[in-house]
Formats: structure tokens, C-alpha cells, sequence
């Protein structure tokens, strides 16, 4: 029996040593050394004590020290061998640079208890199970060569399969009853989890022996039906049958025949004989020959142009252009125009509602060609126009080969609707990769990724379709041929009202053509007093809600058909106007200009309003309010810089430059950016000074410099039918700007007046009113 005695301590990391074991360290560190140090010089007894995260356990194991040997490292390794359990006593001493701790001794009963002996035959038989199935018998001898019940659990030291807290446990088990509790309940897990293995590994091999065999015997089967001539299956003979009937390109025939090669050397059963059909499929179903006839007839094509849309003349010429080139071609016996080249790109760019969407199906109507709709809004992903690869599960063409398969000939009219809107992000930009679509140069040899064959795209015909052109990426609007739709003119819209919008309308709402008949006034007064757009949209609204009130008042039998519809009725049904004519009163104080703009939505009208307070401190003196952008506030900037430095020549009173100005610009939460609000600005700042208001008929547009020159600007028609719709009858305009003026129509044309001015003085002389009586220049 051993007896308690200081001994020196060693602490062991994450390393548990149990009774009866035998280990080899390597002794590095200063404290592990001086403890064998002492353990050498005393009877060579020393405590090991495991330290777990820090923290030292309560029970340690008195080893015996062994033989030592020098490692290649230089550092020293001792055998150790496990002698006894010990408690960590209360004493404990610093000795030559060792810690010595009071080891109080910790042994098994002796003779063993039955229940202990029971417990141990347990676990002996599942070691045994456990190390056989791991294909190591040769362990069995070392575990019967455990003599007691707590020499074979403290062997657990060994195992692999227990982790460091689980054998920290083992040490601190003092009961051996317990302690071989618990080593036979974490075997039974391990042999449990062993033996799941085992059954997975063995139908897994099951699975794959099967799976070989079934391949043996398809080849069998395959080269039985060879020998017997049968041929291969009915459905690659169905296959072979429709790419005859098909047409197709020399290139694209030898890539489906491999694919038929492939099919048919592969098995049902394989998932890549449903991705082969999917692929097939693809490609016999896209018109590789197949062309609808051109309606020649360009009378005809110009009726049914003339027919579906009212105005629009830009747009029918170009198509009555392109139809006049190929019968043109046909009559000469030229070839079919197609290939590198010889395609159209016809982009159609303006506000919302002018009837850019429409157009296309009118356009197909007259060409006498399929139509089909391809929308881009929000479309981030280039598969979407290119198609995925192959290799991706659930892998399928882009909406171009959709948008071919659909329309079912090669030479459909495919509208690429809001081309404006598409986005890019991480998953790549679809703007590029319609470069190639919408070159002429390029779209006779378009390659989509699914299909991986050249696709030529020359003999259709892309309508695209933007609200603002800015949006569209550069190099995909380089390749574009645009057609502007500035809006339309009041008479215009009266025409459109009647010809188109209020026909659809009263047969969504029940009644018949003969029944409702309106005035050109009523027409009017819905134009001016409660829509303000470009296009017709909202009008085609106000008039379906006019005609449901109709049809409640006919179903109810207040009214009795047929019903004209008058200004009265529309001021009834319509209620009060949403718009009214305040150019007059918001320029009717000095310091307010009326400027043109281009938006979104068409044209439009705004207002630049200029105050001046007592300047503080050493600041630029402006303050810019109104939602600006660096654009614009950087023309307010040049505007205010010209007139401080030619105060004198504009009639301003010294000292009046010299205040801080406020420029707003409502409507403040509506954006707004461009230089083209520049002379506006500069009239504001100067009729402010000057005490002369703005003339209530004036609207203006230009960029200004620092010298008071008036450089043009865009969107000159947008501009001018925006003025024409808010009641003015002027426009100033950049001298430059003289040449857009034709692109009015002509009615506007003639109702308005056009000045056109280089210099800023001169757009001041058009903007103001007559100077007012001395002294009355704004403070």
C-alpha cells in the first residue's frame, strides 16, 4: 500500500496519463524540467496532475520515471509509467525550482467486488467486438493481459475514440464500479456508430456492384439488337426524321447529329439522356428556315400605320423605308437581304404613354410578320440574353431563342422593351451582352450559351424601346438607330381621344360605338384642365372613368343612349380641375423665371424663384434648395458669378450684388439636374435685383457661362410642346438651337412666338418686363 509523500508536480496540457499506463514525453519548459530533475535526484517518483484550459484537476497519477533518450530536437524524452490515483494534499513546497505537492494515494479494492468483476467481463467483451471489427486482433491479447477490474478500465487511456474530458473523467472516477459504468456505456456508442459505418460502406458497394452489373447488361442488350438489326430506339429515329425536315445550317446539323450519336449510345436510365432530349428538343424547335412573306404592298402598310397610331410620321417613314428597300431588292432579283450587316435596329425613345409598346404590334401588322415582346425592366442577369450553359442543372436558352421559338419563323418584329431599365450587379451586366444582339455587324453570328451553335439574327427586325436615351449604356447606343416620340400637341391628343382611346374605352364599359358620341371642346377640356403629360395614358384614364359613370347612369336608367358627351358632363363626372394655368401668378413678383425641362415622363415646366437676405460670415453667399444636382448647381454658381461681375451693365444698383441669394427650385422633392436651366436662373437673380418681373408669357431654356454666352441644349420639341400645354406663347431659345425648331409641329409652330438669343442680355431684353420707375430696384 502506498503511502502519502511530497512529490514533485508535473503538469501535463491536454494530456491524460492513467494508472498502469506507459508513455514517452518530451520534456520542454522549465517547470517540467526541474520536476524531473527532482524526480531523479528522490526515489523517481513523480506527480502528474492534467491541466485542462488552464485549470489544474484535483486527482493526479503517480508515475514512475524511466529510461530518457535525446530527441533530433535536442530536447530530452522519458518513459513514464503509471503507478497509482493520487489526491493533490494541502502541502505543497518550492523546492530547487520544483513544485512539491502532498500526493495522498487513491487505490482499487482489493479483492474486487463481484458487481466490479461483472462490470469488467462487460467491457472486455465489447473492447473485444470493437477492436475485431477494426480489423486489429492483435489487440485482443494485449487487453487480456489486464489482470484486474481497474487495470483493464484504466487501459481506456489508450483508446483513440475517447476524448481528453472523457479520460480526465476517467482519472477523477474514484469508484471503480462507476468508472467501468461509464466505459461501458461510451463503447456501446462507439460500436453503435462503427457499425453504421460499416452498413453504409457495404450498401454503397451493393449500389455500385448493381449499378455495373445493369451497364453490362444494356451493352448486352444494345449489341444484340445490333446483331439482330432492329436498329436503334423509335424516338432518336423520330429525331433523325425531323433534322431532315428542318433545314438547318451545315454547322448546326453536325453539332445535333452528335448530340443524336450521344443519345443513342447512352442509356434511359442516365440522367444525361433527359438533358440530350432537352437539348434536341431546343434546337429543332427553333425556325432555322422558316420566314414569313413581307407585305410589299406600301400603300397598304402606310393604311394600316395610318390606321393604328395618329401622328407618329418619323417612325412610319422609317418602316415604309424598310419595306421599300427589300421590294425594291426582290423586284431587282437581288438576293434575300440577310447575313453581316443587313439587319434593323429601329430604337424608339420618349415619355411614357406615347404609344411606343403599341407601335410594335402595328409595325408587325403592316410588315405582315410575327410579333413577340421581349420585356427588359429589371433584368440583371446576362444568362437572361444569353442562356446558361449546359453544364448547370435546369440549364435553358436565353429570351431571344424563347423569343424566336415563339414568334415560330426567322424573321419576326421582337420588341426589347425599356431597354432603359436593365440592370447589372454580380451576376453580370445583360446590357453587354446585348452588343451583339443589336449590332447589324455582329447578330448574323449570335451564340447563345445553351445551344452553342451560330444563330443568325439579321433578318429580324429589334424594336427597342427607352423612356430617356442617357440611361442607355454608350456603346449599345452607338449601335442603335433612334426615332424620337416627343409627345404629342393638344389637337393631336383630340384626334387620338377620339380616333382610338374612346372607342377602346366604351367597349370596355359595355356600350356600343353608336351610343356615346363626344365634342372636340369635351376632349379639350379633359386635355387642359385634368391631364398634363406627353403622352395620352392619363387621358385614356379620365376618359374610362367618364364612360363607367355612363354606363352606371344607362344601366340605372337615368340615362337613355345615345349620349354626347359636353363639357358640362365632363366638369359632372370629372369633378373640379387638377390643373390651372399659374405661370401668371407666380411671375407676376420680381426674383421668379419660367424655365423648360426634359424629364422622365416628356417635357415639363418649372419655376426658379431668387430672394437675397443680409450675407453672414465669408461664404459663397447662395443657398441652392430644390433637390439640385452638381449640374445644376453649378450653373445657379455661373449664373451668379455673371451677374455680380456685370452688375453696372444690367442696371443693378451697387451694393445689391453683394447679399447672400436663395435660389429654390420647386417642386423640392422631385430630382433635378442639366445645365439647361442656366439662363433661367441668371433672368431670376437679375429680375430680383432689378425690381422688372418676368413676363407671364415667356419660357426659357439655354446654358449660360461665365462670359453671358447661350450655349443649345437637347430636347429642344420636348421643351416647346411642355410650354405650348402650360398656356405660353414665347420661347427663348439658343441662337444655335434655330435649326430644331422644324421638329415642332407645325400647329404649335404657329401659335408660338421663337427668340432666339447668343448672349444673356439678349434673353433678358425677350424675358423682362419695361423698366420700372426709379427706385423701385429690390433691396
Amino acid at each position: 500500500m502506498p503511502k502519502s509523500e511530497l512529490l514533485p508536480v508535473m503538469p501535463m496540457d491536454d494530456v491524460v496519463v492513467l494508472p498502469h499506463m506507459t508513455v514517452t514525453l518530451a520534456v520542454e519548459g522549465e517547470t517540467a524540467k526541474a520536476a524531473i530533475e527532482a524526480a531523479r535526484q528522490g526515489n523517481r517518483l513523480i506527480l502528474l496532475v492534467p491541466r485542462l484550459e488552464g485549470h489544474y484537476g484535483s486527482i493526479g497519477t503517480v508515475a514512475r520515471l524511466g529510461d530518457s533518450a535525446e530527441l533530433p530536437t535536442g530536447a530530452e524524452a522519458f518513459m513514464l509509467r503509471g503507478e497509482y490515483r493520487a489526491r493533490l494534499g494541502s502541502g505543497q513546497a518550492d523546492i530547487g525550482g520544483a513544485l512539491f505537492v502532498k500526493a495522498d494515494p487513491i487505490t482499487d479494492p482489493d479483492p474486487p467486488t463481484e458487481r466490479a468483476i461483472e462490470l469488467s467481463r462487460e467491457y472486455r467483451a465489447l473492447l473485444e467486438n470493437l477492436v475485431e471489427s477494426r480489423g486489429a486482433p492483435q489487440l485482443v491479447q494485449f487487453l487480456r493481459a489486464a489482470r484486474t477490474p481497474g487495470h483493464l478500465a484504466d487501459l481506456a487511456g489508450y483508446s483513440p475514440d475517447l476524448t481528453t474530458d472523457q479520460k480526465l473523467e476517467v482519472l477523477e472516477t474514484v469508484d471503480l464500479e462507476a468508472r467501468l459504468a461509464k466505459l461501458i456505456e461510451w463503447t456501446k456508442e462507439i460500436l453503435a456508430d462503427v457499425s453504421l459505418k460499416e452498413k453504409i460502406r457495404s450498401d454503397v458497394a451493393e449500389g455500385m456492384e448493381k449499378t455495373q452489373r445493369e451497364f453490362l447488361l444494356r451493352q448486352q442488350l444494345e449489341a444484340i439488337k445490333k446483331q439482330l438489326n432492329e436498329g436503334s430506339s423509335d424516338v432518336v429515329s423520330t429525331y433523325r426524321e425531323r433534322v431532315v425536315k428542318a433545314e438547318m445550317p451545315d454547322a448546326v446539323r453536325l453539332e445535333v447529329e452528335r448530340e443524336l450519336d450521344r443519345l443513342e449510345r447512352t442509356s434511359e436510365q442516365n440522367p444525361e439522356y433527359g438533358w440530350i432530349r432537352t437539348y434536341l428538343d431546343w434546337m429543332l424547335d427553333i425556325p432555322w428556315n422558316v420566314r414569313s412573306e413581307d407585305n410589299y404592298d406600301l400603300a397598304e402598310a402606310r393604311r394600316i400605320l395610318d390606321e393604328d397610331h395618329t401622328g407618329l410620321a418619323d417612325v412610319k417613314d422609317r418602316i415604309i423605308e424598310f419595306l421599300a428597300v427589300r421590294k425594291l431588292r426582290k423586284e431587282r432579283g437581288l438576293e434575300v437581304l440577310g447575313g453581316r450587316g443587313s439587319g434593323a435596329i429601329i430604337t424608339l425613345v420618349g415619355p411614357p404613354g406615347v404609344g411606343k409598346t403599341s407601335l410594335g404590334e402595328s409595325v408587325a401588322r403592316a410588315l405582315g410578320r410575327k410579333f413577340t415582346r421581349v420585356s427588359l425592366g429589371g433584368i440583371r442577369d446576362e444568362a437572361d440574353i444569353r442562356g446558361h450553359r449546359r453544364t448547370y442543372v435546369g440549364a435553358l436558352p436565353g429570351r431571344i431563342v424563347r423569343a424566336l421559338k415563339e414568334a415560330g419563323t426567322k424573321n419576326p418584329v421582337i420588341m426589347l422593351d425599356e431597354i432603359d431599365k436593365v440592370g447589372s450587379d454580380w451576376r453580370g451586366d445583360p446590357s453587354a451582352a446585348l452588343l451583339e444582339v443589336l449590332d447589324p455587324a455582329q447578330n448574323n453570328t449570335f451564340r447563345d450559351h445553351y445551344l452553342e451553335v451560330d444563330l443568325d439574327l439579321s433578318e429580324v427586325l429589334f424594336i427597342p424601346t427607352a423612356n430617356v436615351s442617357e440611361t442607355i449604356p454608350a456603346p449599345l447606343l452607338d449601335r442603335m438607330e433612334l426615332i424620337r416620340l416627343d409627345g404629342y400637341t393638344e389637337q393631336e391628343k383630340v384626334a387620338i381621344a377620339k380616333d382610338h382611346l374612346l372607342k377602346r374605352q366604351v367597349k370596355q364599359a359595355g356600350l356600343k360605338d353608336d351610343e356615346v358620341s363626344v365634342t372636340d371642346e369635351a376632349v379639350m377640356t379633359v386635355i387642359t384642365d385634368h391631364t398634363r403629360e406627353a403622352g395620352v395614358r392619363n387621358l385614356e384614364r379620365e376618359l374610362g372613368k367618364i364612360t363607367r359613370k355612363l354606363a352606371t347612369q344607362v344601366a340605372t336608367g337615368k340615362l337613355v343612349p345615345p349620349v354626347e358627351i359636353t363639357q358640362q358632363r365632363v366638369k359632372e363626372f370629372l369633378g373640379k380641375p387638377r390643373f390651372d394655368n399659374e405661370v401668371a401668378a407666380r411671375t407676376a413678383v420680381p426674383g421668379v423665371a419660367t424655365g423648360l425641362a426634359v424629364t422622365g415622363t416628356g417635357g415639363d415646366v418649372l419655376f426658379v424663384e431668387a430672394t437675397s437676405v443680409n450675407k453672414e460670415g465669408n461664404g459663397s453667399g447662395l443657398i441652392l434648395t430644390g433637390q439640385l444636382g452638381d449640374v445644376m448647381k453649378e450653373s445657379a454658381q455661373i449664373a451668379l458669378s455673371f451677374v455680380r461681375s456685370h452688375a453696372a451693365d444690367l442696371g443693378i444698383e451697387p451694393g445689391a450684388v453683394d447679399k447672400a441669394f436663395h435660389i429654390h427650385v420647386p417642386a423640392g422633392a422631385v430630382p433635378k439636374d442639366g445645365p439647361s436651366a442656366g439662363v433661367t436662373m441668371t433672368t431670376a437673380i437679375v429680375s430680383l435685383l432689378t425690381g422688372r418681373a418676368v413676363r407671364s408669357t415667356v419660357g426659357m431654356t439655354g446654358e449660360v457661362t461665365l462670359q453671358g454666352l447661350v450655349l443649345p441644349i437637347g430636347g429642344v420639341k420636348q421643351k416647346v410642346l411642355a410650354a405650348h400645354r402650360m398656356g405660353l406663347k414665347e420661347v427663348i431659345l439658343p441662337k444655335r438651337n434655330e435649326k430644331d425648331i422644324d421638329d415642332v409641329p407645325e400647329s404649335v409652330r404657329d401659335e408660338m412666338t421663337f427668340h432666339l438669343a447668343s448672349r444673356v442680355e439678349e434673353v433678358l431684353n425677350f424675358a423682362l418686363e419695361a423698366p420700372a420707375v426709379a427706385g423701385r430696384a429690390a433691396a
